[in-house]
C-alpha cells in the first residue's frame, strides 16, 4: 500500500462525518487564502511607505483584518477538528474491536492478544494524530502551495523558479529517504510487535514465570529484543536526520538566492523593493509549509507500518460468517446430525474423517477416545468455531452454515474446561449468560450450580471483582460460575468440553451434581472421563485419530471388546467420587 493510498484510507475513515469534514476543508481553503494574502499585503505596505504613504494605513488595516479573520478561522478549525478526531478515534476503536472479536479461532491463533492490542492501540493513536494534523496543518499547507506557486509565477517567474527548485529538492530528498528506509522501518515495527507479544506472554503466565524463576531470563530476552530494535532503528533515524539537514540547507540557499536575484532584478527595474519583500515572505511561508509537510511525511513514514497492520486486520475476511439470506434460527428442539463430516486445520492432514451420527432431541452423547482423537474439534464444528471441509452439520434439519451465527450460538451453551472468566464482578460474569436476568433468576442459577455458599463467603458477594482469567477463584469455583452462566443462557443444546477433568473428586462431585441439573431436557454433548457419565449416556462415540471407530451404549461397547473396552480396562475413565453429602465445600 503506497503512502498516498494509505493516507487516503486514513482520511476515508472520516466518511461518516463527511459534512463536517468538508466544512473544515473549506475553512482550510480560507486559511490558505489568508496565508497567501499576508505576504502580498506586507509587500504593498512597504511600497506604499515609499511611494504613497497615505495608502499605508488602509493597507495596514486590511492586513490586520485579514490576519484577524485567519485567527478566527483557525480557532474554529481547531475546535471542531479536535472534536471530530476524538469521536472518530473512539469509532475506530469500536470498529477494530468488533471486527477482531468476531473473527474465528484460526485468526486468534495467528494473532497473540498482546500483538493484537498493540496494533489497535498504536494504530488508533496514529489515526487520531493524522486526522488532527490533516485539518490543522496538512490541508492548509497543500492548498497554500497550490495557490502560492502560480501566483508567484505571475508576479515574477524568475524568482518563482527558485521556489519551484526548492519544491523539487524537498520532493526528491524525501522520496529518496522513504525508499531507502522503508524496509528497515517495517523490521523495526515487527520487533515492537515481538516485544508486545513477549511481554503479554509473561503477564498472562506470571505464575509460571515466578514459580520457575524465569523472571531474569525473560527480562534478558526482552532486553535483547530492545537492543535489536534500537540497532534496526538507528540507521533509519540517521537517514531522516540527514534529510532534515538537506532540507534546511536547500531552504537557506533558496532565501539567499532570492535576495541575490531580487537585488539584481531591482537594479534593472524589473521588481520593486515591496515585490522582493513579498517574494521573501512567500519563500519563508513556503519553507515553513514545506518543513511542516516534511514533518508530516516523516511522521507518516514512522506510523505507516502500524497503520498497515491496523488495516490488515480490518481487511481480513472471516471464513466463518453469515451467508446472504441466512435464516434466523428459532429455539430448536435439539436434533443434531453430523453427515459424513470431515475437517482439517491443515488440509494435508485432516483432524476428522467422515464423522457420521445423529443425536435425538434431549439425548446425552458422550465422546471418548485417546488424546488428540478429535473430540473437541468435532464439537467446535457444531457452534461454527470452524466449518467442515466436507459433509454437513445440521440442527433440526438446518445446515449450521445456512443460519445466522447469532441465532445458532444462541441455541448452544458451552461449558469449557477453562471456564473463561472476565476481569469483572461475579455478577457481570454471570450476566454473560443472560444480560437481562433478574435477581431471582440469578439466585436460582447460583443455587443450582452449587455456587451460593462460596459466593456468600466473598467479601462483596456477587459484586466481588474476579481477577483476570479468574485467577482469584479456585478451579471448582470457576467451573460452578460457568455452569450457572450456562443455566442462565438456558440453551436447548449443551456442550460440556471436559468441564470437570482438572478437578479433584471432592470438587468434582459438586460440579457433577450441578451438571446433572443443567443437562435435564437438553441435547447434551459431553467429552467424558467419568465412568457414570459414560455409563448413562444415550450414545457413546469412540473416536481415534479423527475417525469414528465405534458407537453404541456402554454395555454394547464393552461386549464388542474394541477400543472402548480397552480404554475402560486401562482405567481411562475415572471412578465416581464419593456421594456429595460426605464432601466438604472446597
Amino acid at each position: 500500500m503506497s503512502f498516498l493510498r494509505l493516507y487516503l484510507r486514513v482520511i476515508g475513515l472520516l466518511a461518516p462525518e463527511k459534512k463536517l469534514a468538508i466544512t473544515l476543508a473549506l475553512a482550510n481553503l480560507a486559511l490558505a487564502g489568508v496565508f497567501f494574502l499576508e505576504p502580498v499585503l506586507f509587500g504593498r505596505v512597504v511600497d506604499a511607505l515609499g511611494a504613497q504613504p497615505g495608502d499605508a494605513p488602509r493597507l495596514i488595516g486590511l492586513w490586520a483584518g485579514v490576519g484577524f479573520a485567519g485567527v478566527l478561522a483557525n480557532v474554529w478549525v481547531s475546535l471542531h477538528a479536535d472534536r471530530l478526531a476524538h469521536r472518530r478515534r473512539l469509532a475506530a476503536i469500536a470498529l477494530f474491536f468488533e471486527h477482531a472479536a468476531a473473527m474465528p479461532m484460526s485468526f486468534h491463533g495467528e494473532y497473540h492478544t498482546g500483538r493484537l492490542s498493540r496494533i489497535m492501540n498504536v494504530g488508533v493513536s496514529n489515526l487520531f494524530n493524522l486526522w488532527l494534523s490533516f485539518f490543522r496543518e496538512h490541508l492548509a499547507t497543500l492548498l497554500s502551495i497550490i495557490v502560492m506557486v502560480p501566483v508567484a509565477l505571475w508576479i515574477n517567474w524568475k524568482l518563482a523558479l527558485l521556489m519551484i527548485a526548492l519544491l523539487l529538492c524537498f520532493s526528491i530528498f524525501n522520496a529518496v529517504a522513504v525508499q531507502r528506509t522503508h524496509k528497515a522501518q517495517g523490521e523495526v515495527e515487527e520487533l515492537h510487535h515481538e516485544i508486545a507479544t513477549r511481554a503479554g506472554d509473561v503477564f498472562g503466565n506470571v505464575t509460571v514465570v515466578q514459580s520457575f524463576t524465569r523472571l531474569a531470563a525473560e527480562s534478558r530476552a526482552l532486553h535483547d529484543l530492545m537492543t535489536r530494535t534500537l540497532n534496526a532503528q538507528y540507521p533509519v533515524l540517521r537517514g531522516w536526520a540527514i534529510l532534515s539537514v538537506l532540507n534546511r540547507a536547500a531552504s537557506t540557499l533558496t532565501i539567499v538566492a532570492i535576495f541575490a536575484v531580487g537585488a539584481a532584478l531591482h537594479a534593472r527595474g524589473e521588481i520593486s523593493v515591496g515585490g522582493i519583500v513579498s517574494f521573501v515572505g512567500f519563500s519563508m511561508l513556503l519553507i515553513g509549509r514545506l518543513e511542516q509537510f516534511a514533518t508530516f511525511l516523516s511522521n507518516l513514514f514512522f506510523q505507516s507500518q502500524s497503520l498497515r497492520d491496523f488495516f490488515a486486520v480490518l481487511d481480513r475476511k472471516s471464513e466463518i460468517e453469515d451467508r446472504p439470506g441466512a435464516l434466523a434460527l428459532p429455539r430448536v428442539r435439539g436434533e443434531v446430525v453430523f453427515d459424513h463430516v470431515s475437517f482439517g486445520y491443515d488440509p494435508v492432514q485432516p483432524a476428522l474423517h467422515d464423522l457420521n451420527f445423529r443425536a435425538p432431541p434431549g439425548s446425552t452423547i458422550a465422546l471418548v477416545g485417546p488424546t488428540g482423537a478429535g473430540k473437541s474439534t468435532a464439537l467446535s464444528l457444531l457452534y461454527r468455531a470452524y466449518d467442515p471441509s466436507a459433509g454437513s452439520v445440521t440442527v433440526d434439519g438446518h445446515d449450521v452454515r445456512d443460519v445466522t451465527l447469532e441465532s445458532l450460538r444462541g441455541n448452544i451453551g458451552v461449558v469449557f474446561q477453562d471456564a473463561g472468566m472476565f476481569y469483572r464482578s461475579i455478577l457481570d460474569n454471570l450476566r454473560v449468560g443472560n444480560p437481562d436476568a433478574d435477581p431471582d433468576q440469578i439466585e436460582a442459577a447460583v443455587a443450582a450450580a452449587e455456587a451460593a455458599t462460596f459466593i456468600a463467603r466473598k467479601p462483596e458477594g456477587l459484586e466481588t471483582l474476579v481477577a483476570e482469567r479468574g485467577r482469584s477463584l479456585s478451579g471448582g469455583e470457576r467451573q460452578r460460575l460457568a455452569i450457572a452462566r450456562a443455566m442462565l443462557k438456558d440453551a436447548p443444546i449443551l456442550i460440556l468440553d471436559e468441564a470437570t477433568s482438572a478437578l479433584d473428586n471432592a470438587t468434582e462431585v459438586r460440579i457433577q451434581r450441578a451438571l446433572d441439573r443443567l443437562t435435564v431436557g437438553r441435547t447434551t454433548f459431553v467429552i467424558a472421563h467419568r465412568l457414570s457419565t459414560v455409563r448413562h449416556a444415550d450414545l457413546i462415540l469412540v473416536l481415534d485419530q479423527g475417525r469414528l471407530v465405534e458407537q453404541g451404549r456402554f454395555d454394547e461397547l464393552i461386549r464388542q471388546g474394541g477400543l472402548f473396552a480397552r480404554l475402560a480396562e486401562d482405567g481411562q475413565f475415572v471412578a465416581d467420587a464419593e456421594p456429595a453429602s460426605t464432601v466438604e465445600e472446597d
